[in-house]
């Protein structure tokens, strides 16, 4: 599919209409707060891409059958899941990573400094990924601000209205009420020249979070991995497998499974990797001072090393744009959140950029990434099959596995209780009693990508798949971390009613709450067990705990699931995304179970109108995205009126609508 960079609408394209009411029109989602979170919003966005096409295309789905502007075709599900989750995913990205000047540039980075630290040498290294992915450097959209460290949030908010001058036109074929009608679209700059969509400077939080990094870098990891895993012909853009890394060296195939993806793909990877490498060298902290050093050799009980909570920006200006001038410390702990927050992200992006000798079951793709152009190659003693001869270096190979091993060693030292056999939320010197159920249960499926990549498995879209495995140290000791986590929650967290409380406090018991995001992250947490030791026990109570939500916490008026508070924020919606799609996947009835909750077709029906009435809603001014941009998602300007609002009636607007990127509301509040 078209992957953003398409700068005019592809002609004749269908918009099919439904008539009939939609379910539950009634349900008001109601925006509490439209401020863009940036940690759980792209841990959301993240489960919204898993559970976009790749679970389409899981269940049967041919993705050739989606189209951007056949509404709810072929199925209602498959249009949510393909298009929608799948679109709204990648767009958010772009906001934050390219319009949104939330952050330092990219030009005042480590990267760039090693390149000559001016607008000139990332300008030569933008043309260059062009070059390697088979494009003229016009594709790259004008006014770009790529930001390399994100901050912890910001008001989603255009400073000035986007730049409606029209600059092209295009037509589309409009399928509604029984008849066909050819309509005349407009194509705004906006599209193509981002001055005009940086967001407001007053609702910046200046504030560096290990979390918000993370979850940047997890969209940004997964994306790049989406758009790199093949090559494609030069001369018709036609996607191939790549059969060998050095496939884009013959003149006739170049990086990217498209020329578009290939270069969002390349400017993606720089970004994730500005941003590890500036966890590694700026913001390791040993309690005591920001820039502690972190080495393959590291050892947590030792002297351990970790990410303070939150750092405070003093922000400069460099190259006429965004710099660092001054961080200082707000407030020093280390979170279980922002730890297994950046190990899934980190593990994901060490699988990647693999270079292992003894990984057979690296993509030739990658390796072609990471073959020393476009992306600087690993030293050869970090990419033998030895550990313990591995040194610090600053390529994105080798950092990624040195901040993933620095993590792991954290969540399974400081982090975990052994004597209780859980991780625990904070470590500040000294280890806390609190557990928080959603990160606990997080923290194991970060701990399965991480058991993947040691042991050199297909991760990302492949996390489910198997394949030749090194069978590591590592790897077993992220397996028995997870066998006791889950055993711990079954045995501590579990209420008489099936649901799961929301913490725990050792030597004291549960809290008494229970909310919608700890059911499903505990789903996500449970299934993650299974998946990573196949006891059949995780997956029965997990298929226990799906039964125990849609008794207790399926409102049959609102028509989806809700806890007493009736709201959701950005992480309870990417759990409740995991969890159903884990449900589809994982815990649907097989062979003789006739569970009714857990048949396909109602947990595909209970996917569909979660995501209509939560995530889009029932009007414009209602749902949790709070946006959309044009093209991919189905949205167009109609050339007669010159707005762009809503053409496609999904209940979500165009940018311009209400002057907000396409982002994801901080919290709603669902009711009758």
């Amino acid at each position: 599919m078209n992957k953003y960079l398409k700068l005019s609408i592809a002609a004749s394209l269908i918009v099919a209409s439904l008539h009939a009411d939609k379910p539950f029109s009634n349900t008001k989602t109601e925006v509490l707060d439209k401020r863009f979170q940036t940690a759980g919003s792209m841990f959301a966005y993240t489960e919204f891409e898993l559970s976009g096409e790749p679970l389409a295309e899981s269940l049967g789905l041919d993705l050739d059958t989606l189209d951007p502007n056949a509404i709810n075709q072929p199925t209602e599900f498959d249009y949510t899941t393909g298009i929608e989750s799948y679109e709204y995913s990648e767009e958010a990205m772009y906001a934050l990573n390219y319009q949104s000047k939330m952050g330092p540039h990219l030009v005042n980075g480590l990267l760039n400094a090693q390149r000559g630290g001016d607008m000139t040498s990332l300008a030569k290294r933008f043309v260059h990924f062009a070059k390697v992915t088979g494009n003229d450097p016009s594709i790259i959209p004008l006014n770009m601000h790529p930001t390399a460290l994100p901050y912890i949030s910001g008001l989603p908010e255009f400073a000035t209205k986007p730049d409606m001058t029209i600059v092209n036109n295009d037509e589309v074929v409009v399928f509604r009420h029984g008849k066909e009608k050819t309509i005349k679209t407009a194509i705004p700059a906006y599209l193509r020249d981002y001055k005009s969509l940086a967001w407001v400077e007053s609702g910046m939080d200046k504030t560096f979070n290990p979390a918000a990094f993370g979850g940047a870098l997890l969209k940004d990891t997964m994306w790049a991995q989406d758009f790199l895993g093949g090559m494609h012909v030069i001369e018709n853009d036609e996607e191939v497998e790549a059969s060998s890394s050095t496939m884009d060296h013959d003149g006739k195939h170049a990086l990217g499974v498209s020329s578009a993806d290939g270069v969002n793909g390349a400017i993606l990877t720089e970004l994730a990797h500005e941003r590890i490498l500036y966890l590694q060298q700026k913001l390791g902290f040993n309690g005591q001072k920001l820039g502690a050093k972190i080495t393959p050799a590291y050892n947590a009980k030792k002297n351990p090393v970790w990410f303070a909570h939150k750092v405070g920006v003093t922000e400069g200006s460099k190259n006429s744009t965004k710099s660092v001038a001054g961080l200082k410390v707000i407030e020093k702990h280390s979170s279980l959140r922002d730890t297994w927050g950046v190990l899934w992200p980190m593990s994901e992006f060490y699988a990647y950029s693999d270079q292992r000798s003894n990984n057979k079951n690296q993509n030739a793709a990658f390796l072609s990434v990471f073959d020393g152009d476009p992306f600087k190659a690993a030293p050869k003693r970090n990419r033998d099959a030895k550990i313990n001869n591995d040194i610090q270096a600053d390529d994105a190979f080798s950092v990624a596995s040195n901040l993933t091993n620095m993590l792991f060693e954290n969540i399974s030292t400081i982090h975990f209780n052994k004597k209780a056999g859980t991780f625990v939320d904070r470590y500040d010197g000294k280890q806390g009693a609190k557990i928080t159920t959603f990160d606990a249960a997080y923290s194991m499926e970060a701990l399965r990508i991480f058991q993947r990549v040691s042991d050199a498995l297909p991760v990302g879209y492949g996390s489910g798949e198997g394949s030749a495995s090194l069978d590591s140290v590592k790897g077993k000791r992220a397996i028995k971390l997870i066998k006791a986590q889950a055993n711990f929650l079954i045995k501590n967290l579990k209420s008489n009613d099936g649901l799961y409380y929301d913490g725990y406090t050792l030597n004291k018991g549960p809290v008494k709450t229970k909310s919608i995001g700890t059911q499903f992250a505990t789903l996500r947490g449970l299934t993650s067990a299974y998946l990573a030791t196949q006891q059949k026990k995780y997956r029965k109570e997990a298929r226990s705990l799906m039964v125990s939500i849609e008794k207790n916490m399926y409102d049959k008026e609102i028509g989806t699931y809700v806890d007493d508070s009736k709201e959701y924020t950005p992480y309870d919606i990417g759990a409740v995304s995991g969890g159903l799609r884990d449900a589809i996947s994982h815990l649907k009835n097989a062979g003789s179970e006739n569970e009714p909750a857990l048949e396909l077709k109602n947990l595909t029906d209970r996917f569909t109108r979660w995501f209509q009435l939560v995530v889009n809603g029932n009007s414009t001014t209602q749902g949790a995205q709070l946006s959309e941009w044009l093209l991919d998602t189905g949205e167009f300007v109609d050339a007669s009126m010159q707005k762009d609002s809503n053409s496609d009636k999904d209940n979500v607007p165009s940018v311009t609508a209400n002057n907000t990127a396409m982002t994801m509301a901080a919290k709603v509040k669902l009711s009758k």
